[in-house]
């Protein structure tokens, strides 16, 4: 397990404490473009980002728990790093259930439309957001490695490829709202979405499952090199 010092650790709680910050406007601003709009994909953006609101929650939380208690034992912060990579894993396939789920149920009798330059509007700062945010936790993690850095890291690369498909989703129904590949565009895009999640889920389970392994057989054995 990695140890930081007290400026490494400030740092890094920093960053997650912004990340989580900025992050608890976004339910309610993408809500409210929801009720301006009809768009299948953002309404499960919507959905989507107050699901990964929690899992930001308790990675903050989490981080900042262990860098607090730095005597705390090293199987017990293996198991907190773990249960933060699943948040996020869990996070991410709820996500795409939820698209799934309204992607199909609203293949019939709807028309995309409505007011979408409010969700266009957040689509966009929300890509420029979360891909400042993925560029700093790579290069947190190049600095010094952490498996609760690296899974915010996914995190928000995946939060920036869903903005990038939201984007071109409702500019589709903007410049031609009345055109069929409006329709399939929207629908479309939201299950593309749900399929990059679905993968983003799993890799991040593994990865987390398989370091917190890792880690556990390098105590038990004894190895000096695991901290």
């Amino acid at each position: 397990m990695t140890t930081f010092t007290s400026e490494q650790s400030a740092r890094r709680e920093k960053t997650l404490l912004t990340a989580l910050l900025l992050s608890m406007w976004a339910p309610l601003a993408t809500g409210f473009a929801v009720v301006m709009s009809t768009s299948t994909t953002q309404l499960a953006d919507f959905i989507r980002r107050s699901v990964e609101l929690v899992a930001l929650f308790v990675s903050w939380w989490m981080f900042r728990y262990i860098n607090r208690n730095r005597d705390i034992d090293r199987i017990k912060k293996a198991k907190m790093e773990l249960v933060t990579g699943i948040c996020v894993s869990v996070a991410l396939f709820i996500s795409a259930l939820v698209m799934l789920i309204i992607a199909f149920s609203r293949t019939t009798d709807f028309e995309p439309g409505g007011n979408v330059y409010p969700g266009l509007v957040i689509a966009v700062l929300g890509f420029i957001t979360n891909t400042w945010f993925w560029r700093r936790y790579t290069k947190l993690n190049r600095e010094q490695y952490s498996s609760i850095i690296d899974s915010q890291g996914q995190l928000y690369r995946a939060k920036a490829f869903v903005d990038l498909c939201v984007i071109a989703a409702l500019s589709t129904v903007l410049v031609i709202p009345s055109h069929p590949v409006s329709w399939y565009t929207d629908l479309i895009g939201s299950v593309v979405l749900a399929c990059y999640l679905l993968w983003s889920s799993f890799k991040a389970a593994q990865k987390a499952i398989l370091i917190f392994s890792d880690g556990s057989r390098k105590y038990i054995s004894g190895d000096e090199g695991y901290k």
